[in-house]
Parts: structure tokens; sequence; C-alpha cells
């Protein structure tokens, strides 16, 4: 870990790993594997090394208290300051993988870390939803990101309002079923960050709104789960 770490340090003062974290990432053979050592995250891709991370559908139970009522979702606006996708919609809470926490302790700490979510109140409404992995190539960094992400499903309470915490999220707002459908279209005019997508198309699958009958199911279910997963 360390010998790795001052290169990726000297890497960093030349300019060429940009947005340093200073968070510990695992590298192993496999997700369950003791990892082999440890590397700032910001240069993963570099690397080609296979990432892990969470990803939080926050969901807000309809109000009409008719259980077949579609439910809403919390969307995120990134802070324009960040060094990725600066300004566009995300996830209620998301994160990389980090050393030394479980899963279910990083949705915990993101949860309260990005949204201002109480930890007994994450507990208590999380659920895991399985998991999604891709492939993609990024010609402005000539990098290519491998990654698995966790899924969870978050249901809150109505009087639940999330607050921006650690400044990486300017501000959160509700969507409907009807709204998140629209975002898929690729003019329009507030996209989201690429890789929420494919999280929020998978709850959408999950949970019934979009319809097998539509062509193109099969390969978006296939595709959702297309990249090294292990």
């Amino acid at each position: 870990s360390a010998a790795v770490a001052t290169v990726l340090e000297n890497l960093r003062d030349q300019g060429i790993i940009r947005g340093w974290r200073d968070e510990l990432y695992p590298v192993a053979e496999t997700f369950y594997e003791s990892p082999m050592f440890l590397m700032e995250r910001a240069a993963v891709p570099l690397l080609g090394v296979l990432e892990y991370g969470v990803h939080v559908n926050g969901l807000v139970p309809s109000s009409t208290g008719n259980s077949g009522s579609p439910p809403q979702m919390w969307m995120g606006r990134r802070a324009a300051d960040k060094s990725k996708f600066p300004g566009m919609l995300d996830h209620i809470a998301a994160g990389g993988q980090p050393a030394g926490y479980s899963l279910a302790e990083n949705v915990v700490k993101e949860c309260l870390e990005e949204a201002g979510i109480p930890e007994e109140m994450t507990r208590a409404g999380i659920r895991s939803a399985g998991a999604i992995s891709y492939e993609t190539y990024s010609p402005k960094s000539d990098t290519i990101t491998r990654a698995v992400l966790f899924n969870y499903d978050l249901y809150l309470p109505e009087s639940f309002q999330p607050v921006p915490v650690d400044g990486e999220v300017q501000e959160f707002f509700l969507w409907t079923v009807d709204e998140i459908l629209q975002s898929l279209d690729p003019e329009f005019h507030d996209p989201i960050k690429p890789n929420c997508y494919s999280v929020i198309i998978d709850w959408l699958l999950r949970e019934g709104y979009l319809s097998p009958d539509v062509p193109g199911y099969l390969d978006i279910l296939k595709e959702l789960r297309s990249g090294d997963c292990q």
C-alpha cells in the first residue's frame, strides 16, 4: 500500500490524478476476499481496478394511503464545484465502498453525510435491492471504469426533508414516477449523473413501471449486469 501510495502521490503532483479524496479503496481479486493493498480512490480508473459502491433510491410512500399508488423519489443536485458531473442530478445518497466498512455501514455513513438522514431512520427504512455492473470508457481521461453498484431502496417518512451536509449536494427535491420516466429521454433538459440512470432504471423494472412488452426490455435487463461482477 505504501509503495503504491508513493507512485500515486507523484502522479497527483504532476496533475495526472485529479479530484484526490484521501479515501482508501481496497483492491482484491473479488469483493469478498481480503484486499491485496489499499489505494487512493481517485486513481482507481487509471489502474483498471474493479470498483464497488452503494447507491440509495430515497423513496416516499404515497400520501393517499393507497398501497397501489406510486411512491416519489428524492433527487439531489450535485454541487457546482464537484470534480465529476458538477450540477447534475444524483441519488439522495451514493458513494464508493471504502476500506474498513461493511456495505450496510457505508449506506448509513453516506445517508448521514450527504443528506442528514439519522442512522436510526436509515436502518428502519433500508432494504437491499440487488446490484448492477457496467464498464464505460471516458475519452476525456482515457480510462475505463469497471464498476459494481449495490442498490438499496430507502423508504423515508413523508415529513422528513433531507438537507445537504457535506457540501457535495446543492439541493434535494421530490420527483413523481412520471417525472422520472420523462428524465430518461436523451434530450431531457436536466440530465442525471450517468451511472444513476442504471440504478433508477433497475428500480423502474423491479417495481413494474417499465413493461416487459416494450421492445428492448430484455436488452436493458441484460445491459444492467453486463460488466464484470465478482
